[in-house]
């Protein structure tokens, strides 16, 4: 990973336009090609950021479309989605530190015990999702950690389900990355998301359905036997 931070200011142009001016903030660079924009504040998510597949060119000072010359700017980086025109522009006005550090293998993120517990469950009764799934294996490993549940549905296509006791953005964002390069395996492409948990944000499920994940909310005593809908009187 490397870590730049640096006197900046930071344009995204595609399907939307962003533009932070000039600031100092932390650039980070990771091993999977993903830079994200961080400032002191707004807790873990960055300002900006391109996810992969895309690529990080770095050159001199141009001449921007109004005609005049950036002043002040002593390097550009262009980091373009490999996918769309999308595209985020980093002008570098001064740079007060850049390292980088090779943070190795990550084991993936340890679950609490009833995340980890739904995960057990769902992959024994698979068929919660729809008639015909069948599991393919748990903890499907991808180059960036292991999605929970590799299926294949009732025609046969590859789905992936994480699963989560709380849906948040965070989540959804991770399926994206696992989906992202389960995509890139022909034996398995097309792969299709599905956003497992107990309760799901709604900025989380509006995320997820504008990515085209399908949602589904899980009853975790249910599936444990504890609680039969069947009985309820409301």
């Amino acid at each position: 990973m490397r870590i730049v931070i640096a006197r900046c200011q930071v344009d995204y142009a595609g399907r939307l336009t962003a533009h932070l001016p000039l600031a100092t903030r932390v650039i980070m660079v990771k091993a999977d090609g993903s830079v994200l924009v961080h400032s002191d504040g707004g807790s873990y998510k960055p300002l900006n950021w391109m996810s992969p597949p895309c690529t990080l060119t770095v050159g001199d000072p141009g001449t921007p479309a109004d005609g005049e010359v950036a002043d002040g700017v002593t390097a550009v980086w262009t980091v373009q989605n490999g996918k769309t025109d999308d595209r985020l522009v980093i002008s570098l006005h001064e740079v007060l530190h850049d390292s980088s550090h090779d943070l190795g293998v990550d084991p993936g993120l340890v679950k609490d015990g009833v995340e980890a517990h739904l995960q057990v469950l769902l992959a024994e009764q698979v068929e919660t999702f729809g008639a015909g799934w069948r599991l393919v294996r748990r903890e499907y490993p991808t180059p960036i950690g292991p999605v929970d549940l590799l299926c294949r549905d009732g025609e046969g296509a590859a789905v992936a389900v994480e699963v989560k006791r709380r849906g948040e953005i965070d989540g959804v964002e991770q399926l994206t990355r696992y989906l992202d390069l389960l995509n890139r395996d022909p034996l398995l492409a097309p792969v299709r998301g599905v956003f497992a948990a107990q309760e799901i944000k709604p900025q989380a499920r509006t995320l997820a359905v504008d990515r085209g994940i399908t949602c589904v909310t899980v009853d975790y005593d249910a599936l444990r036997g504890v609680d039969d809908p069947t009985t309820r009187l409301f």
